[in-house]
């Protein structure tokens, strides 16, 4: 764009290489960029601190971040100028190992900086071979002023893949949490958030992405005081819950099972990861739980079905919104459910919020129904496999709030979605 052109159009002057500029707040990103863009900021986040680290990028590319390596081959300059050195790796072991050791730089006093914040990436058959690295990493813990951000590149819909991933579990086995980005904005947020967790709770942080996040462009704020990571009020143990020597593998188990948890648990509280979008009103009856990708498939359907804020006051319909799929933070759980007859859980493959959800609010006093893979029959409601559907999100939600109280222009608007899908 042309400054002539910028004056007559009262547009701002900008160029693509303000994409990895800190200076600027709103820059055009690519999910990849957004990534790239995460680590400079980091470096100078923690500069600003005053904190002297380093970064340390390794991984192995496959969709969909098989444009990760390219992206961050060309910030060369750049990243050796903000202490960050990019290594791929042989294979996705190999690479989790070296971020394993980069979590000891300083931990015996002789490291020349005062941590080494990582980022691991990886798709889901990376994932599966790492069990073991990620187990005993995370075992071990990060550095409190290092942390590590694993990221998993899910293939839903097996489109580049020979199977269908989701990583979740894998995660939740070795009892790393896990955020779920549901777009550009929020790999930035989510990413410079899961450094903080990690180095709070000395756990890895990982970190979803799918194409429809990582492969998406968007105008972002990119401003580094837009992050203000919050430190929870919770008493940690004499030592704290960062890697250290010597460390028995018991007390490791001990650290991480019985301390390491709770800790994840109160700073995703503190930070509020996990949030109502829309209250429901005094009498709401109905709510929505969702996390990531599936939350862009629950507005769409909302929008079909012409619920905003106001609507779902009207109709008594809560959203929530998850940052987080694993650990759920009970507390906030809790406030959502409070008062619901019904909550519909919307995420895709096998239900990792469903049964906590389930778990937590089990022999409540007000418990709900709970429904979403399936419904109040045992029938399929949102299946496993595939993709969600935001057609099958809004007959669903559309459905069920008729049942509670009948609206003409919600019942017209449901008739079109039908139509729509049985077309």
């Amino acid at each position: 764009m042309n400054e002539e052109t910028s004056r007559a159009g009262g547009l701002a002057d900008i160029s693509l290489a303000e994409r990895f500029d800190l200076t600027k707040s709103s820059v055009l990103l690519t999910g990849a960029q957004a990534v790239a863009r995460l680590l400079l900021a980091q470096k100078e986040r923690d500069r600003r601190a005053g904190l002297n680290t380093a970064g340390f990028v390794t991984g192995y590319r496959g969709s969909p971040l098989g444009g990760l390596d390219l992206q961050f081959s060309k910030l060369k300059r750049e990243f050796t100028a903000s202490d960050i050195r990019f290594e791929p790796g042989l294979n996705e072991e190999l690479a989790a190992t070296a971020l394993w050791g980069a979590q000891q730089a300083e931990m015996r006093g002789e490291g020349r900086f005062d941590g080494v914040f990582g980022l691991w990436y990886g798709k889901g058959p990376g994932v599966d071979r790492c069990g073991d690295v990620f187990r005993h990493a995370n075992l071990a813990g990060t550095s409190k002023n290092g942390g590590v951000l694993a990221l998993m590149g899910d293939d839903h819909t097996a489109e580049s893949s020979t199977t269908a991933h989701q990583s979740e579990f894998a995660f939740v086995d070795v009892m790393t949490p896990i955020l779920s980005p549901a777009g550009v904005q929020e790999i930035l947020d989510y990413g410079a958030l899961g450094w903080a967790l990690s180095r709070y709770a000395g756990v890895w942080a990982g970190l979803k992405c799918i194409k429809d996040t990582i492969e998406s462009t968007a105008v972002v704020d990119g401003s580094l005081d837009r992050i203000a990571p919050v430190i929870p009020d919770f008493a940690l143990p004499p030592g704290g819950l960062n890697i250290r020597t010597p460390d028995g593998v018991l007390a490791q188990e001990e650290r991480l099972q019985e301390q390491k948890r709770p800790a994840m648990v109160a700073w995703l509280a503190a930070n509020k990861l996990n949030r109502i979008i829309a209250s429901g009103g005094r009498d709401a009856k109905i709510g929505v739980i969702t996390i990531g990708k599936s939350y862009l498939d629950v507005r769409q359907a909302l929008d079909d079905l012409g619920i905003d804020e106001k609507r779902c006051n009207d109709l008594g319909l809560r959203l929530y919104k998850l940052g987080c799929a694993w650990p759920i933070e009970p507390e906030g759980l809790r406030q959502f459910a409070r008062g619901l007859s019904l909550v519909i859980v919307v995420e895709e493959k096998r239900s990792l919020v469903e049964v906590q959800l389930r778990e937590e609010l089990y022999g409540s006093a007000d418990q709900p129904v709970c429904i979403g893979k399936k419904d109040e029959k045992g029938d399929w409601l949102f299946p496993v496999k595939g993709a969600l559907d935001p057609n099958d999100i809004a007959i669903a939600i559309g459905e069920r709030l008729l049942e509670i109280r009948p609206d003409a222009e919600l019942e017209a608007r449901l008739a079109r979605v039908r139509k729509a899908q049985s077309a």
